[in-house]
């Protein structure tokens, strides 16, 4: 697992299905048609373990999917109209990057032995992403957080997508580039510019936010990729619909989040790929969602 990834739960089984009531139409979404692709990686700063390679040709169907990762605003809409609650308000608690938490709540919050950075905190969910006294009330516009494999699925139910596949997911955050390690090319400031919400400084210790942000940036920071898609890389792990390996025990997870930087955890790249257990959940870990054609009609 990846360092700058939470630690998983364990275990519980499926969440209950949401009735679906909403229409997968919206002008949010780009249409791609189907074509072939270079899929994966041999990167040499890439990770073998985590089965980036071998580089292989992978023919994907049109698909519609999400410019942006579903936003807080967004999952509010699912919440109001169904009642619904996450896992981690059904636990009761879930991962918090510390350095975002009170004094008071990192003294008192367990952390995991191999991650100390994290904390498990009681009370915290979407609706609180950095503890129990705090609220999304001015991030209407930044990823939804805190957010299972399984509350991902309800609100694809509820809004008639679904997750997209891996090869899906990288299809389109390539933006047509052929084996470019960023959806942009291969340099990751061309000109200086930040392109993606990354850590700069020295992990965990200071994220200077030279990228203009410590923690989520809105949905639409920064330029979109040649399709149109937007933080395809960095701000928020995305959701995938795949197992991650034949162990069927964890989901799969793309994109790398505000917490990767290269000295470590260069997971931010396009061919990169992580996991967890679809009961996860933490400060930053969303997702983005796709349609079928016949139902994006």
């Amino acid at each position: 697992m990846s360092q700058c990834c939470p630690p998983s739960r364990s275990g519980i089984g499926s969440v209950a299905g949401v009735q679906r009531i909403r229409s997968a139409a919206t002008d949010d979404m780009v249409v791609l048609p189907g074509g072939t692709f270079r899929m994966g990686s041999e990167d040499k700063d890439g990770f073998p373990e985590d089965g980036e390679g071998p580089v292989r040709q992978v023919t994907v169907a049109s698909f519609a999917i999400d410019r942006y990762c579903v936003s807080n605003a967004r999952f509010v809409e699912f919440v109001e109209a169904t009642g619904y609650r996450t896992e981690a308000e059904n636990f009761g608690w879930t991962y918090v990057f510390a350095k975002f938490l009170p004094a008071e709540i990192r003294k008192v919050s367990p952390r995991p032995r191999q991650t100390p950075w994290w904390c498990g905190v009681a009370g915290a969910s979407w609706r609180h992403p950095e503890g129990p006294d705090s609220s999304v009330e001015y991030w209407w516009d930044h990823p939804v957080v805190h957010v299972s494999w399984h509350d991902a699925t309800a609100y694809c139910a509820w809004a008639g997508r679904r997750l997209p596949t891996e090869a899906e997911w990288e299809y389109a955050a390539r933006g047509g580039l052929d084996q470019a390690r960023f959806p942009w090319g291969d340099e990751l400031t061309p000109g200086g510019r930040h392109r993606c919400n990354i850590w700069q400084g020295r992990f965990p210790v200071r994220d200077t936010a030279e990228d203009g942000y410590a923690g989520t940036a809105p949905v639409d920071a920064y330029e979109a990729n040649g399709y149109g898609l937007y933080n395809v890389s960095g701000n928020v792990w995305e959701w995938c619909a795949d197992w991650f390996d034949s162990a069927q025990a964890n989901r799969a997870m793309r994109g790398g989040s505000y917490l990767c930087h290269d000295s470590y955890c260069n997971r931010y790249r396009v061919a990169a790929r992580t996991a967890n257990s679809p009961d996860s959940s933490s400060g930053n870990l969303g997702f983005r969602t796709a349609a079928d054609l016949a139902e994006h009609a």
